[in-house]
């Protein structure tokens, strides 16, 4: 879908659809829907009266113009309380509201700046969320579907503004919507292949061909550079599958006459994860190709800061497997070596995410990366503990642990810190090798981060748990079923702040 800015006024447009919006409250609209409503003999003050339209968040009405205006639907949409209207109000508005037109096969669609007036939102904010809401609220995975002909789609999305001041800012923020959703969407795909497409090789393929097209340094190691690195680690967790394990390096030198202004994000890749010999269960098995999820958000993230250009050097590692029960296959009990030389009991064969990001992560940390963040679909217990609301995190900065979370804030992606006393410390400890990689049912999520922690070498770093976040199995807003995407955004967000972006 192409989204453009046009100066003019939206009530003299001709389209297949046209968006405005009215706040929780209002009795009588003003402003461009106030217009609209005029156009329309008072249709929109109407219906306020009887109560079909309330201005609700991500309520949505149609309604058929009948040759009163050149637009041949206008859609209301609720933008919710006043109070509360931010960003990702608007983001999941648009989201929805595209979603429904596009049932209706509309090919079209205008939209009026949201918020960029009474709202109070700036004019680039304001076009940022509308692409990002549309581009995403409109994402599907079908390319498997062989017997779909002739699906609906929106062709075009224009924002039109009648103030030239606001055209140039409103281009800017469409700009920067598009990289962001498109990078999160990339994600997206990548998350919903099947195991059988995807492969560690596949995955080190797209994302080479990522870099070339956006202009990332890229580099992939293969079985033999990681024995001679000493990459126990992901090794071990490798030594089941027939297929050849990859680990992924991606870098934007955005910073070069300062190599120390840097920022790692680790990503677990496992393409699929079978539990290995700790073996899981039937049911629910195959969502198990999107264990990858975490890499795919490094992969998205520098594919959208290759084209922000943040003055920052950012380097990628996605240490990509799958993990199997192969005859040659790693065992519970098995004493293994890091990248690091620290030893760890193997407890579980299905705690394979924290053993790759180890040698990721110490890998950072011999490439003297100032700050370290990891993304992993780690742990079950962190969807116990927080639901489907919100990513865990953790980590040994509290700086970086905030400038995370108020990012997330930002971007509508949530994240709760969870504590790492020292006392957690004692769920890793083994009786026959340095640590062991799993505790006991309690504090599950803890004691993952608590042994990732043992390979940040006392670098500032994070640890983010997106199991609860990386896919659903709802529709709401800019989020559809499916891999979210979840923390692309975020990511990218980061990178910008620490390069004194706002």
């Amino acid at each position: 879908m192409k989204v453009k800015v046009s100066k003019g006024n939206v009530a003299t447009i001709e389209t297949d659809a046209l968006i405005v919006n009215l706040f929780e409250g209002v009795k009588k609209p003003a402003g461009a829907t106030g217009s609209v409503d005029r156009l329309l003999d008072g249709t929109i003050s109407q219906l306020i009266r009887e109560g079909e339209v309330t201005g609700k968040k991500n309520e949505a009405t149609l309604i058929h113009t009948l040759n009163k205006m050149p637009a041949s639907r206008v859609m209301i949409v609720g933008l919710g309380q006043k109070s509360k209207f931010s960003p990702d109000v608007l983001r999941q508005v648009l989201g929805t509201a595209m979603r429904r037109l596009r049932g209706l096969k509309v090919k079209r669609v205008v939209s009026i700046a949201h918020g960029a007036g009474i709202g109070e939102m700036e004019p680039a904010v304001s076009s940022q969320a509308i692409t990002e809401g549309a581009i995403l609220g409109l994402y599907k995975f079908d390319k498997y579907k062989t017997l779909l002909k002739n699906q609906a789609s929106i062709d075009e999305l224009a924002i039109v503004e009648e103030d030239d001041s606001k055209i140039k800012l409103l281009k800017a923020g469409v700009n920067k919507g598009q990289i962001v959703a498109e990078a999160a969407n990339f994600a997206r795909d990548l998350g919903n292949e099947p195991a059988n497409i995807l492969t560690p090789t596949e995955l080190a393929d797209r994302a080479k061909k990522m870099a070339m097209d956006v202009g990332l340094e890229y580099e992939v190691l293969d079985r033999k550079q990681m024995e001679k690195l000493g990459m126990g680690a992901l090794l071990a967790v490798a030594a089941g599958s027939n297929r050849p394990p990859k680990f992924i390096i991606l870098k934007h030198i955005g910073d070069p006459k300062n190599e120390g202004n840097n920022l790692a994000l680790c990503g677990k890749g496992i393409t699929f994860d079978s539990g290995g010999i700790s073996i899981k269960p039937a049911a629910g098995m195959g969502a198990m190709k999107g264990d990858m999820a975490g890499g795919a958000s490094v992969i998205g993230a520098m594919m959208a800061i290759a084209q922000i250009k943040p003055k920052i050097n950012v380097m990628g590692l996605i240490p990509a497997t799958e993990n199997m029960s192969g005859g040659s296959a790693y065992h519970p009990g098995d004493v293994v070596q890091t990248m690091l030389g620290k030893t760890f009991e193997i407890i579980s064969t299905d705690a394979e995410g924290r053993m790759v990001l180890a040698d990721a992560l110490f890998y950072a940390v011999q490439h003297q990366q100032k700050r370290l963040v990891d993304v992993a679909t780690l742990t079950g217990a962190a969807s116990i503990a927080l639901g489907n609301l919100a990513a865990a995190i953790m980590g040994n900065d509290q700086t970086l642990i905030d400038q995370i979370i108020d990012s997330g804030e930002t971007t509508g992606e949530r994240f709760w810190q969870l504590p790492m006393w020292e006392e957690y410390r004692e769920e890793i400890v083994s009786d026959i090798a340095d640590i062991k990689n799993s505790g006991t049912r309690g504090a599950g999520t803890i004691a993952g981060g608590y042994f990732i922690q043992e390979f940040a070498e006392g670098v500032p770093w994070a640890h983010l748990d997106i199991a609860a976040m990386a896919r659903t199995d709802q529709e709401k807003g800019y989020i559809v079923k499916g891999h979210t995407g979840f923390p692309v955004r975020t990511l990218i967000k980061l990178a910008e702040t620490l390069a004194g972006i706002k």
